[in-house]
């Protein structure tokens, strides 16, 4: 680490250094006088901020001292910049895209990022330089919406916590939307200050208690009809049929499971955990076209994977709607009572190689069922 020391000691602290001081760095190659060099010009032009656009010259120097400083010399560029209205844009750009520790002030605060430039970072850099910008006091609905768009759950969560955000009326519906899956969104979604009635309204449907309580404080909210139609859509459907009618054949069956899980997709009830009580009920077709909609799949999809020789297929689609792969080897054996003893047991167990992203499931699952699903289909 180099010692970064901005001025002499006989000099005041904080005040700019002098000319003749910068003029004596600059013919000085070391990295030590580089450095000094760099944070010197900042302090001189904080005392004396350029007037108007920064020269090109000016700012090319600025870059090029950068470029050659070392991290802890760049973390307190950054610092130094965050709030500095004639910060030369290409030297701020490059410091809003290095690591995060040396970003996070630049991305917080700095005048000088427009649009364009967040957009670039939210492409092009890590999950944390994305959660910076969301956390960003002001950003656009532009740049809201493309938050919105990446889906990413910390990211999300960053932006429904930002009250300074300024996010469309249908970015707030598309974020009610993806709190059907993201929990977290709930809680900060239901104080939001864009929160409307008929958004708080869908938002009921699939909130605990507490917060359903919270929603109806705020708004005109009518729990009673709320509540029975969430009743009717969850609970009640998943009651048994009564023993006084005789079961549907198999096809018909087939039918009620599938508009069973249409229904509960409706009402924000499709989760993980039902499927997990289909398997606990004896309820395979429940199961498969639940996995299907959960995962976005074709129920086709999802019947290969059962009958396949392998549970790799079976593995991927459950770890891409969230069922933790401590849980799938119990599942598997429960299934596989249900199922004729498929999928077989041919091949590794995936799921002891170690976490996967629910994105990565999906992806590995596509690429492993495919087009041509003979392979999986061949016999035990």
């Amino acid at each position: 680490m180099v010692l970064v020391q901005l001025v002499p000691a006989s000099r005041t602290p904080g005040a700019a250094p002098r000319p003749s001081e910068l003029l004596a760095l600059a013919h000085d190659p070391s990295i030590e006088a580089r450095h000094r060099l760099l944070l010197g010009v900042v302090a001189l032009c904080d005392a004396c901020p350029p007037t108007g656009e920064i020269s090109p010259v000016l700012g090319e120097i600025f870059l090029t001292l950068a470029r050659q400083a070392e991290r802890e010399v760049r973390k307190v560029l950054s610092e130094k910049l965050a709030h500095a209205e004639w910060a030369p844009a290409a030297l701020v750009n490059v410091l809003a895209l290095d690591e995060i520790e040396i970003a996070r002030p630049i991305l917080a605060s700095s005048p000088i990022l427009q649009d364009e430039d967040l957009l670039r970072v939210l492409i092009e850099a890590s999950l944390e330089h994305q959660i910076a910008v969301a956390r960003r006091p002001g950003i656009s609905g532009r740049v809201a919406d493309a938050v919105i768009d990446q889906g990413d759950p910390a990211v999300l969560m960053a932006l429904t916590t930002n009250r300074t955000a300024e996010i469309s009326a249908d970015g707030v519906r598309r974020l009610v939307e993806h709190s059907r899956r993201i929990a977290a969104l709930r809680g900060p979604l239901t104080r939001h200050p864009l929160l409307t009635e008929a958004l708080a309204e869908q938002l009921y449907q699939w909130v605990g208690t507490a917060l359903r309580q919270s929603i109806a404080a705020r708004f005109k909210v009518n729990e009673q009809v709320l509540g029975k139609a969430v009743y009717d859509a969850v609970e009640g459907v998943l009651r048994p049929a009564s023993p006084e009618q005789p079961p549907p054949d198999q096809g018909a069956r087939d039918e009620m499971e599938r508009r069973l899980v249409d229904k509960l997709q409706s009402a924000g009830q499709l989760r993980p955990g039902l499927l997990i009580r289909a398997i606990r009920e004896k309820r395979l077709g429940l199961f498969a076209h639940g996995l299907a909609a959960l995962g976005g799949f074709s129920i086709g999809q999802i019947r290969v994977a059962l009958d396949a020789a392998t549970p790799e297929a079976l593995y991927y689609a459950c770890a891409a709607v969230g069922i933790d792969r401590a849980v799938f080897p119990t599942l598997l054996v429960e299934l596989r009572k249900l199922n004729a003893s498929l999928p077989g047991d041919r091949g590794e167990a995936v799921w002891l190689r170690g976490a996967l992203s629910q994105g990565s499931a999906a992806r590995a699952f596509k690429v492993l069922i495919g087009d041509d699903h003979r392979e999986l289909q061949a016999a035990v």
